[in-house]
């Protein structure tokens, strides 16, 4: 014996049919919560931002880089030859 059932529902309306709980509400806030945090997060990537930064360090930001590219060149140079 087969039998075949179809219900034409809403969403809102098969969550009430099964006891499921609204949480409409919950995902509003959830949206609006990752809404503000990408517009700050893309907020920090504008090049002036960046800028801000990194220059918040001063010059010693600067030259700890150049000296991690320093020390990064050397090291390959050194591999590259001992093979």
């Amino acid at each position: 014996m087969k039998v075949t059932i179809e219900l034409d529902c809403t969403p809102a309306e098969a969550r009430a049919f099964l006891g499921l709980p609204d949480v409409s509400g919950l995902n509003d806030h959830l949206v609006g919560e990752m809404k503000k945090r990408m517009d700050a997060n893309i907020a920090m990537l504008a090049p002036d931002e960046l800028m801000k930064s990194w220059m918040a360090f001063g010059g010693q930001a600067s030259e700890q880089f150049m000296k991690l590219m320093s020390a990064a060149a050397g090291q390959g140079l050194r591999g590259r030859s001992g093979g």
